[in-house]
């Protein structure tokens, strides 16, 4: 190593860089072996300790804590599985047709219990699974039409609230108690949730019609109070009197009676200022167009554009309004349970060519009555007449559809 002498002639370390460099390195070495002899422990910063030295559980403590909690979380899982079996097994009762579940109740369990089912919605799927059984075998009906003052059907977990259409807010009603329009909500527990798109219709009593008139409304008189009855293959009742009648206001009039039709496509083509009008309406019957309307999209068949010709018509519009070629005197129009149908989607006022032939005819409105086959076959309760008729009278071709209660088929001319 190069050595410098300073002035009085000491010997010191050269001050070169690499003289320098080589001094560091043996300092750092020292320093590293004499932490190494020194314990971790004195090493620790002064205020900084360990989570065992400060305020807390104890060791002995800890190990109670965990203990205790483990026990909490183990009674917590045993009663979840013993909840989940059970609903299962009250599930699979009902299904044997015991007691089991409601309808309701099976769809907040589902919700609770199948796996991706939305468990935050289980109120609003077991308030639409309170009115379920409502909706008919279409599943499309949106209104359930009754006489006023007869108590809605009963459910275990949710029972319906009722809101007279119009009314101030809070009044809620178990039964519909004066003839009107309702809004419904579910009642579940302590959660009220509305179903916006199902109504109840309380029908005013039949014995409100006097000299074949409500109010200013010409009805008529039905055959059974003439002294008339039906068909002996019709069953028991289905030539009565109505029950009652729908009252129709300006302002109720586009309620939705299911999925495809409102109030007033079914309102009699006459007594076009007088207002409320009357209306007979079955519910078979729109559940019946639905089904019907079904099977023809399965077959391929835009059915946006269906159209009731004729709905209900009251006995005395039936006997001498327009053109009453071809209308029977018991016609099941004026007991609410017909309809005259046809699917016009371009707009034309006319039927559309259903069948892809190039033309418009009576073969189209057979096409229709195909679909009404097949729908009796899978519904024999909606069993009923199915009457196919050509180009007539202003109109195009169109079919009619009841539920008369037993099998009919014809070929009409005149306007049905």
């Amino acid at each position: 190593m190069p050595v410098d002498r300073d002035e009085s002639g000491v010997k010191r370390e050269s001050s070169t860089p690499a003289a320098q460099g080589s001094t560091r390195g043996r300092a750092a070495r020292a320093r590293a072996e004499v932490l190494e002899r020194v314990p971790l422990e004195a090493l620790e910063l002064r205020g900084v300790r360990r989570r065992w030295h400060g305020p807390g559980l104890t060791r002995r403590g800890e190990r109670v804590f965990n203990a205790i909690t483990v026990l909490v979380l183990a009674m917590l899982a045993a009663g979840w599985i013993w909840t989940l079996a059970n609903v299962r097994t009250l599930e699979a009762r009902g299904l044997a047709g015991s007691p089991g579940l409601s309808p309701a109740g099976r769809a907040v369990s589902t919700a609770l219990t199948k796996v991706g089912a939305p468990n935050a919605a289980f109120v609003n799927e077991a308030a639409l699974a309170a009115v379920a059984d409502l909706r008919g075998s279409s599943g499309k009906l949106r209104a359930r039409i009754q006489p006023a003052g007869e108590a809605l059907p009963a459910d275990e977990d949710a029972h319906l609230v009722l809101t007279p259409d119009g009314s101030v807010a809070g009044e809620r009603l178990a039964t519909p108690a004066r003839p009107g329009l309702y809004r419904v909500s579910a009642a579940i527990g302590n959660a009220l949730r509305p179903i916006g798109e199902f109504s109840v219709i309380a029908m005013r009593p039949f014995n409100e019609k006097r000299q074949g008139r409500i109010g200013q409304y010409l009805l008529g008189s039905w055959p059974a109070e003439l002294g008339k009855s039906g068909p002996k293959a019709a069953p028991t009742g289905k030539y009565a009197n109505p029950q009652g009648f729908i009252e129709v206001t300006r302002e109720n009039q586009s309620t939705h009676v299911s999925e495809h039709f409102q109030l007033r496509h079914f309102l009699t083509k006459n007594q076009y200022d007088v207002w409320p009008k009357y209306l007979v309406l079955r519910p078979e019957l729109i559940d019946k167009l639905e089904l019907v309307l079904s099977d023809l999209q399965k077959q391929g068949i835009n059915t946006k554009g269906v159209k009731i010709l004729s709905g209900f018509r009251t006995p005395s519009y039936n006997a001498g309004g327009g053109n009453t070629a071809g209308r029977a005197n018991l016609s099941r129009h004026t007991y609410g349970d017909a309809a005259d149908v046809y699917i016009d989607n371009d707009g034309d006022g006319s039927m559309d060519d259903l069948n892809g032939d190039g033309k418009v005819n009576i073969g189209d409105a057979r096409v229709i009555d195909a679909a009404v086959d097949r729908v009796e076959r899978a519904h024999p309760e909606l069993i009923g007449g199915s009457g196919v008729y050509p180009t007539c009278c202003g109109h195009g071709p169109f079919i009619h559809i009841d539920t008369r209660g037993y099998r009919a088929r014809w070929v009409g001319s005149g306007s049905g």
